[in-house]
């Protein structure tokens, strides 16, 4: 791939994952979680970016909510250099991608966007970056090209694609696009061999993107130009115009423009791809013992068969089950028959619909520096654990007095103008009203716990 007009991925970060909760959350979605290693899924697709030959620096649309986590991120992949476009609302894909398409021509003049969603999976990266590569030349001769998996069954969660004719030998074109079918009607799909699953990805020029926007939805590109006119631009964020973003209809790039385009073309993609759209998804992926079960955390497993179980924190038992999914995650805990994942959605509809807090968070923060939760309240008593990145800086304030507990690390904390060297078990009184600074010394990782007690 060696186009002179730079490729720049463009990391959407909207959405939280509503059938992988109680992992996750309105506030900790489920791009920013470490569901299969120790980095996280929005990591883990920036980095894949890395090695495609010829790429710029990601672009990624999110929200405000996700913001700290997105920056930690990008940080510890080396990306501090990339822009962030801040959603003040969700809007879906269309709007998404159109405010990226207008900020990157504004930007370079020409420029090819490769559209990815932060929490997919792709565990070929070879193969994956020879089909970004003819996904590129594909989109610099004027088309929206998008990526086809060859369906490994009949899946009724996925959109489909029917394969056209064949435009190079790498590349057909798309005979249409199918909403998810009905199982009879995906078996049908399964076993004619034209059709692939629709993955979410694109590759496309801005100039094409937006001229297919303004010709199939022009009320998507109107407010996207005028929430990026209005934006206030700083240190790499894009925040985009609240009232004019708001007026855009909620709508998928598939739907705005995809689907009507008569410049739609397909890669088919064999690179271990998934959208980990549900737990049974997760278990399907994951490493299984001679039982079949997929076992993550403090778990114990009698006579259990076919099954994920996953633990946070606590200990989880299950005996004498077969074909289940028990995730233990904070402050809840799900137990779901496999073959009914998806139906995880419906639960957590249930949670918002009654406002329960546990459809908002687990209780966990995410910043920049890190991360903090809250461990116990009660009456008058508030425990909070700040977890601090290595070679970061921690800053919080004193609403009330407070105590700074060390927990695991070497600690430098600054309150008001005195600095401490602290180290495990070590303590420091935080009075009301003061500021305090905490970083590991010498680099290092930092666990703190903080104990406010109120009247």
């Amino acid at each position: 791939m060696t186009s002179p007009t730079p490729v720049v991925p463009v990391i959407l970060s909207g959405g939280f994952g509503t059938r992988l909760w109680p992992a996750s959350r309105k506030r900790q979605p489920k791009h920013l979680l470490p569901l299969r290693e120790e980095r996280t899924m929005f990591r883990l697709t920036v980095e894949r970016t890395r090695g495609l030959p010829g790429v710029a620096t990601p672009l990624v649309a999110c929200n405000e909510d996700h913001r700290p986590g997105i920056q930690r991120d990008l940080h510890r992949a080396g990306y501090d250099d990339a822009t962030i476009i801040l959603e003040p609302v969700g809007r879906n894909t269309a709007p998404a991608v159109g405010t990226a398409a207008l900020h990157l021509a504004e930007r370079y003049g020409e420029a090819l966007l490769l559209v990815l969603p932060a929490d997919h999976v792709i565990t070929d990266e070879e193969s994956f970056a020879r089909a970004v590569s003819v996904a590129v030349a594909q989109a610099e001769q004027g088309y929206l090209v998008t990526f086809g998996v060859a369906p490994a069954y009949a899946a009724t969660g996925y959109g489909y694609i029917r394969t056209g004719d064949r435009l190079t030998p790498s590349v057909r074109a798309v005979a249409r696009f199918v909403e998810k079918p009905k199982q009879a009607v995906a078996t049908r799909f399964l076993r004619s061999g034209g059709y692939l699953w629709n993955s979410g990805m694109f590759a496309f020029s801005a100039r094409v993107l937006l001229e297919e926007l303004g010709r199939h939805s022009p009320a998507v590109l109107a407010a996207c130009r005028g929430a990026l006119a209005g934006a206030e631009r700083r240190n790499g964020l894009i925040r985009l115009d609240e009232a004019a973003f708001a007026a855009a209809p909620s709508i998928s790039v598939d739907y705005a423009v995809m689907e009507k385009t008569k410049r739609a073309a397909v890669v088919p993609l064999d690179a271990g791809w998934s959208d980990v759209g549900d737990w049974a998804a997760l278990w399907d992926l994951a490493d299984h013992d001679a039982r079949g079960n997929a076992l993550a955390g403090d778990v114990i497993a009698l006579d259990v068969r076919r099954s994920l179980l996953r633990s946070s924190g606590r200990l989880v038992g299950v005996i004498g089950l077969d074909d289940v999914i028990v995730v233990e995650a904070g402050d809840a805990v799900l137990v779901v028959a496999r073959d009914r994942a998806q139906e995880v959605k419906s639960l957590v509809e249930r949670l918002q619909s009654e406002g329960r807090p546990e459809f908002e968070s687990d209780g966990t923060d995410w910043h920049t520096w890190g991360a903090s939760a809250t461990l116990l309240r009660d009456g008058g008593m508030t425990v909070r654990r700040l977890s601090v990145d290595a070679g970061a800086e921690a800053t919080f304030g004193a609403p009330a007095d407070l105590h700074c507990i060390v927990g695991r690390g070497r600690a430098r904390l600054t309150v008001g103008q005195a600095t401490r060297s602290l180290g495990p078990g070590d303590a420091v009184r935080v009075p009301a009203g003061a500021t305090c600074r905490a970083a590991g010394k010498g680099g290092e990782a930092l666990e703190l716990l903080l104990v406010l007690a109120t009247d």
